[in-house]
């Protein structure tokens, strides 16, 4: 009896598990690359994971499907011919950084299969924005070569270096604009990540106003303007909310994305004593979703309709993905749901029935 693809999965991710986690995703990620650098088996992959083309133009940019993969997984733009072959319709590369850092010590990144939920605190591990860079420079050159075909889009998640103070942190910003802007389709602010210390003090409404005016200064001045989305954290109460509204507005923001990850640890089905062991980090995966939502619903609402959104937060399916749709979003992306679920999440959350 042959297997579903979803038990095959099921037996690779138990197979998978047994290693730490940031091990796992690197030895199941070059494998791939492996597997992909051979063109007959990429053509077997494209084959088995083709998804449904659901063309959705955004911001000026046409997306051959409106599922995403958000930043963190790809942090060094190394497997954007593998993240294609599965069938993504776009990825966020980083968080990328001007200067290369080596993040927080391991372990970093925990499971916690009974809430199907992950905690990271990565800290902006990243190879720096020049050897970014030109890897991004590779990848848009072999596009170029490939007339007429739907491609994957690429947005830039930037932030600042874990040892730049918040008062200069617009520099940082600003340098991994300048470096990323012809390569990329568009940008992703990241002011929300709890692994970086300080950082989320930036979402205050002064702190973004000069770090995005300054963006959108900077991208007004060149003849192609790339789509700039601000990332925001779960856990920023109505007020702050109004704030986000009121500054994509002023500024005229083209989108933001909602959510990142949370610092909650409420109504978690894991042993307490466990979740306190892994320690500080930011919560992804089923328990965040529900917030994430509520978030994206607020912000669709008060806005209005007005301000494009990416949905992101705790999914795993199709039902997921359409609740997220539903409450506003225009576009969705996963990351944990792509560790549980496995390789054809895509596929199977676009699929018509």
């Amino acid at each position: 009896m042959l297997l579903s693809s979803r038990n095959m999965y099921s037996i690779v991710r138990s197979l998978l598990f047994l290693f730490p986690a940031e091990t796992a995703h690197y030895l199941s990620m070059n494998l791939l690359k492996a597997a992909c650098s051979i063109r007959l088996l990429r053509k077997m992959l494209q084959k088995n994971y083709a998804a449904p083309h659901q063309t959705t133009k955004l911001v000026g940019l046409e997306f051959k499907n409106p599922v995403g993969l958000g930043a963190g997984f790809d942090k060094n733009a190394k497997y954007l011919r593998e993240l294609e072959t599965l069938g993504f319709g776009f990825v966020e590369i980083g968080t990328v950084t001007p200067l290369a850092q080596k993040g927080n010590d391991q372990p970093r990144l925990f499971r916690l299969p009974k809430d199907k939920a992950l905690i990271n605190r990565m800290g902006f591990n990243n190879d720096g924005v020049e050897i970014i860079r030109e890897r991004l420079k590779k990848w848009s050159d072999q596009q170029k070569k490939l007339p007429g075909k739907h491609r994957l889009l690429v947005g830039g998640n930037i932030g600042k270096n874990k040892n730049t103070i918040n008062e200069a942190a617009w520099k940082d910003y600003e340098i991994c604009f300048n470096a990323l802007h012809p390569y990329v389709d568009f940008f992703v602010v990241n002011v929300s990540s709890p692994n970086t210390p300080g950082l989320r003090a930036l979402q205050e409404k002064p702190a973004l106003q000069k770090i995005l005016s300054h963006l959108q200064e900077l991208n007004r001045q060149l003849n192609v303007q790339r789509p700039i989305f601000l990332k925001i954290a779960p856990d920023l109460e109505p007020a702050q909310l109004d704030d986000v509204i009121e500054l994509a507005r002023e500024i005229q923001l083209e989108g933001l994305v909602a959510t990142n990850t949370t610092i909650d640890r409420s109504d978690l089905k894991t042993e307490p004593e466990k979740v306190a062991s892994i320690g500080a980090g930011g919560l992804s995966g089923s328990p965040v979703k529900k917030r994430a939502t509520s978030v994206l619903q607020y912000l669709h609402q008060h806005s209005g309709g007005t301000i494009p959104i990416i949905g992101s937060g705790g999914i795993f399916n199709k039902k997921d993905a359409a609740e997220k749709f539903a409450s506003g979003a225009n576009l969705i992306e996963v990351w944990t749901g792509f560790i549980y679920e496995g390789p054809s999440i895509v596929k199977k959350i676009l699929k018509e029935n």
